[in-house]
C-alpha cells in the first residue's frame, strides 16, 4: 500500500497547477480630464470634508450615524459572513481529523459455521477510531475556490464602504435640506406677522374709509397666503427629522440644530483626474472583486474535467471485551488512496462551465457600466455645484432687488402714487423668491455634497473609525494577475 500512496502522493505536490484563467483587469478607456473646469483646491479628500460646513451639530450627527446605523452594521456583518465561506474553503488545503466511537449489540448466526459448538451466539462489539482525510488540490480547484472566497470578502468590505459614502452624504445633505426648511418657516412666519400688522393697519384705514374693501381683501388674501405656506413647511420639517433619525439609528424624533443655513461654509472642491475613481470609489472596486470571483469560478468549474485524489487514513481498535479494547490484538488500521474522475458526463461539466463563462461576461460588462455610470455622477456632480452656486448667487441678488422694488412701492402707495396692487404684486414675488433664493443654497451646498459622494476618496477611511468593523484582519483584495496562497 504504502507502494501505490507516496508516489501518488509526489506526484500531487509536483504536478499541482490552476486551470483556468487567471485575473486581468479589463481596459478602460478613461476621459483625460472633467467636462467643467472647477477651481482647483487644495486636497481635500483625505478627510471629514464635512467638518467644512464649521457646524457642530452636523459633525456630531454623522459621528452618531456611523457608530448606530442599521444599514452600516448589516453590511458590517455581510463582510463577516464571507470571511466564514473563506475560512470553510482554505479548511480544505489540509487533512480533516475526526474520530468515531461505537458500542453495539450483536448476535452470530448458528446456521454457518461462524461460531464453535457450545458458544454463546451473543456477544458486545466495542470499536472506537481516530481517521484522517485530505484531498489534494491536484488541479487548483480549492486555491480558485479560495481565491473566489476572498475576493467576496473584499467586494463586500466596499460594499460597506460604499454604506459609509451613502450614509454620510444622506446625513449631510438631509441635515442641509432641514435647515433650509427651517429657514423657509422663519420667512414664513416672519412674512405673516408683517402681513397681520398690514392688515391690522388697513382694517382701521379701512373703517375711517382711507381704503377700500378691494385693497382690504387683498392683504387679508396676502396674509393667509403666508400662513397657508406654513403648514406645509412644518410637515417638512418633521418628515425630514424622522429620514435623519432613521439615518441615525432612531426612532423618530426632534433632531439638535447647529448654525443656520446662512452660517453654513461651502466646502472647497477635490480635484482629481477621472481616472483616480477607479482606484477609491466603493461601488468600482466592489464590482472589479466580484468580477475578480467570477472569474475563478470560471477555473473551478474547468477544474471538474480533471480527477481529484484522495488519501484516507483510520486507526482505530475494536474488541467483544471491553477490558481488552485498547490492547494490541485489538487494534486496526487502513491507509488508502481514491483517485475519482469523469468519464461520460454528457455535457453536465460544459453546462457549468458555459455558466460560469457567462457569468464572468456579465461581471465584466456590469463593472465598466459602474465605471462610465462614476463619470456620468462625477461630471453631473461637478456642472451642479458650479450652476448650483451662479443660481444661487443671481437669487440672492434677485431678493435684494425685490426687497428694494417692495420697498419703492410702498413709498408710492403712501405717498397716493400707486394702488395696493402693486405693493402686493411686489410682496408676493419677494415672498416667493426669499423661499426659493433658500431653496437655491440649499441646493447649491448638496451638489458640494454630490461631488465628494460622486467622487469617493479617503475619506471614506476617516470615516470608518466611527463606524463598526468586520474581522478582516489577513485578508487581502487579489491583486491583477495574483493568485491567493492558501
Amino acid at each position: 500500500m504504502h507502494n501505490i500512496i507516496l508516489p501518488l502522493f509526489a506526484v500531487a505536490l509536483l504536478s499541482a497547477c490552476v486551470v483556468g484563467p487567471d485575473y486581468r483587469r479589463p481596459v478602460i478607456e478613461t476621459p483625460e480630464k472633467w467636462r467643467v473646469d472647477y477651481p482647483q483646491a487644495a486636497e481635500v479628500t483625505n478627510f471629514g470634508w464635512w467638518t467644512q460646513f464649521g457646524d457642530p451639530a452636523l459633525n456630531a450627527l454623522i459621528e452618531t450615524a456611523l457608530n448606530e446605523n442599521r444599514d452600516i452594521q448589516a453590511a458590517a456583518a455581510r463582510v463577516d459572513q464571507f470571511i466564514g465561506v473563506l475560512n470553510t474553503t482554505r479548511a480544505q488545503f489540509f487533512p480533516q481529523i475526526g474520530y468515531s466511537a461505537s458500542i453495539s449489540q450483536n448476535r452470530a448466526t448458528e446456521k454457518l459455521a461462524v461460531l464453535p459448538p457450545g458458544n454463546d451466539p451473543y456477544f458486545t462489539l466495542y470499536r472506537g477510531a481516530l481517521n484522517a482525510s485530505w484531498q489534494t488540490d491536484l488541479f487548483g480547484r480549492i486555491r480558485r475556490q479560495s481565491e473566489a472566497a476572498q475576493a467576496q470578502i473584499f467586494a463586500s468590505e466596499q460594499g460597506r464602504r460604499g454604506v459609509i459614502l451613502s450614509v454620510v452624504t444622506s446625513v449631510a445633505a438631509s441635515y442641509i435640506g432641514l435647515r433650509a426648511l427651517d429657514r423657509q418657516l422663519e420667512i414664513a412666519r416672519a412674512s405673516a406677522a408683517n402681513y397681520a400688522e398690514t392688515m391690522r393697519i388697513f382694517e382701521l384705514r379701512y373703517q375711517w374709509g382711507v381704503v377700500s374693501q378691494t385693497e382690504l381683501s387683498q392683504i387679508q388674501s396676502q396674509y393667509q397666503l403666508a400662513l397657508a405656506t406654513i403648514p406645509g413647511i412644518e410637515q417638512q420639517i418633521v418628515a425630514q427629522e424622522n429620514l435623519i433619525s432613521i439615518l441615525l439609528g432612531r426612532n423618530p424624533e426632534a433632531i439638535p440644530r447647529g448654525n443656520t443655513i446662512d452660517e453654513l461654509i461651502a466646502p472647497t472642491v477635490p480635484p482629481d483626474l477621472p481616472s483616480t475613481l477607479l482606484e477609491r470609489r466603493p461601488d468600482i472596486l466592489e464590482a472589479e472583486q466580484n468580477l475578480v470571483a467570477t472569474n475563478a469560478n470560471v477555473g473551478v468549474a474547468k477544474s471538474l474535467y480533471y480527477p481529484t485524489i484522495s488519501l484516507t487514513g483510520m486507526l482505530g481498535s475494536a474488541s467483544t471485551a471491553f477490558g481488552n479494547f485498547l490492547t494490541g490484538p485489538a487494534s486496526t488500521w487502513s491507509v488508502a488512496a481514491g483517485l475519482v474522475g469523469p468519464l461520460f458526463t454528457f455535457g453536465a461539466i460544459t453546462g457549468q462551465v458555459r455558466t460560469a463563462e457567462a457569468v464572468q461576461r456579465e461581471a465584466i460588462a456590469f463593472y465598466q457600466a459602474t465605471i462610465l455610470n462614476a463619470f456620468r455622477e462625477t461630471n453631473d456632480a461637478l456642472i451642479g455645484a458650479v450652476k448650483k452656486r451662479e443660481e444661487a448667487e443671481a437669487q440672492a441678488k434677485r431678493v435684494m432687488a425685490l426687497k428694494e422694488y417692495a420697498r419703492l412701492s410702498w413709498a408710492k402707495f403712501d405717498n397716493g402714487y400707486a394702488s395696493y396692487l402693486e405693493v402686493l404684486f411686489a410682496e408676493n414675488l419677494l415672498f416667493d423668491v426669499e423661499l426659493a433664493a433658500v431653496r437655491s443654497k440649499a441646493d447649491r451646498y448638496t451638489e458640494l455634497v454630490n461631488v465628494y459622494k460622486a467622487t469617493g476618496g479617503g475619506w471614506v477611511d476617516e470615516a470608518e473609525q466611527f463606524a463598526p468593523k468586520p474581522r478582516l484582519k489577513g485578508v487581502q483584495p487579489v491583486l491583477e494577475g495574483n493568485l491567493l496562497a492558501p
